[in-house]
């Protein structure tokens, strides 16, 4: 599932983190869709998508590719496209841009390295949510204050992660697979070993107060990404994008002028 915005220039695919949807760059896809045609993706076992039974970076960076290849590419006359991901999302870009590098002209990184993420801020996130008695819950300010007795402090967090979660007619339900992704914590956090690389400009733009991207992670990004330009970001943290927009946005639109517009 995706939604697309702008009409004319070249082709930005963006790719959500874990627990988002295609729709958390919004605000990004409205700033840019005079110059650019932006499609924000629903990634699997998330938003619309459907979902799978497990959960394996290959299978999600082959799907991306057939999703450009199938829709976007017929839909804007291009032949290849800038390919953003952020967190998961931007792990599966690093995958997709590693099995078919000729498909992308650019790729950014936002906030994570490819590196299995043994400190991952999110495993006791998704743990709060899947813990939640779906049954029970009475409205959507009941979740709320579930999720803040299990520990998830930040309003803005559980306000991110309660997008997940809609009514239907028999009370509330995820929308997202949430058990399945609860169970492959372990699987999220890995990265698949590649032989090859991918030698495109990439934008490699984290938060200064985020822990996914560390100088001890310069080795293997380089490695596979030997023209990685690194940016942190002040004072932002793992979401740089909702948490520094206009700084996300104007680092974004810099490294596009230079690689997309040629």
């Amino acid at each position: 599932s995706y939604t697309a915005y702008g009409t004319t220039g070249p082709a930005v695919v963006f790719l959500h983190g874990l627990m988002g949807r295609g729709r958390n760059f919004l605000s990004a896809a409205k700033a840019l869709e005079d110059e650019y045609r932006c499609f924000l993706v629903d990634l699997p076992n998330h938003g619309s998508s459907p979902w799978t039974e497990d959960f394996d970076y290959e299978d999600m960076g082959q799907a991306v590719i057939e999703f450009i290849e199938n829709v976007v590419l017929p839909e804007t006359g291009e032949d290849y496209v800038v390919l953003l991901g952020h967190s998961m999302g931007a792990k599966t870009a690093m995958v997709a841009a590693l099995r078919k590098p000729k498909l992308f002209t650019a790729l950014i990184v936002e906030d994570m390295s490819p590196v299995s993420s043994k400190d991952s801020n999110f495993v006791p996130l998704l743990s709060a949510l899947a813990g939640l008695d779906l049954e029970a819950l009475s409205s959507r300010s009941q979740a709320d204050t579930e999720l803040e007795e299990a520990g998830v402090s930040d309003p803005t967090v559980r306000g991110f992660l309660l997008q997940n979660l809609r009514r239907s007619d028999s009370g509330f339900e995820f929308q997202a697979n949430v058990a399945m992704l609860n169970s492959a914590v372990s699987d999220i956090n890995a990265f698949p070993e590649f032989e090859t690389t991918y030698d495109g400009p990439v934008l490699w733009m984290g938060g200064a107060k985020s822990n996914y991207i560390k100088d001890e992670h310069d080795e293997p990004m380089r490695a596979l990404f030997p023209r990685a330009h690194k940016v942190m970001v002040k004072d932002a943290g793992h979401w740089v994008h909702s948490e520094k927009p206009e700084e996300f946005l104007a680092v974004l639109r810099g490294f596009l002028k230079q690689t997309a517009d040629k």
